[in-house]
């Protein structure tokens, strides 16, 4: 006959069996990476304006390219790698973003390119799509009734 544990003995075997987390250590590999991406983009920013690009098109190709770079990581399992070591710190808007579309798209590739990529990939885009466009009208809102911006 099994003996029921107290909620104190209960939660001393869940701590006995939970491996503590490296948590300064952790942090700062997050930091890094994330650094590091961030840096990848200020690197990429200079290049468009060094090359006589306006900044707000500069800005643009920015984004494009680190777009295409999240892609090529997930694409060639690289970003899982680097998610291993750097966690939060790959979550980045555009290369979070962009790892998580083309990992849906690239989980569901051999169910063929309609009912499997092109069915799939929208898994992730679908519900952010519906954010920014109903952030979209929320900000705008805000800003007509407000006029503050």
């Amino acid at each position: 006959m099994r003996v029921p544990l107290s909620r104190e003995e209960y939660a001393r075997r869940i701590q006995s069996l939970t491996p503590s987390s490296p948590l300064p250590k952790d942090m700062l590999f997050a930091f890094l990476t994330g650094g590091g991406i961030c840096l990848l983009g200020q690197l990429f920013s200079e290049l468009f304006l060094s090359l006589g690009i306006e900044e707000k098109t500069a800005a643009l190709l920015t984004s494009a390219a680190l777009i295409a770079v999240g892609m090529i990581l997930s694409v060639t399992g690289l970003y899982a790698k680097l998610a291993r070591y750097g966690g939060a710190g790959t979550l980045l808007p555009i290369t979070g973003f962009s790892n998580s579309m083309i990992s849906a798209a690239v989980e569901f590739k051999s169910e063929g390119m309609v009912t499997g990529l092109g069915a799939n990939i929208f898994r992730i885009a679908g519900p952010v799509i519906v954010y920014g466009i109903a952030a979209g009208i929320l900000y705008g809102a805000v800003y007509w009734l407000t006029g503050l911006f």
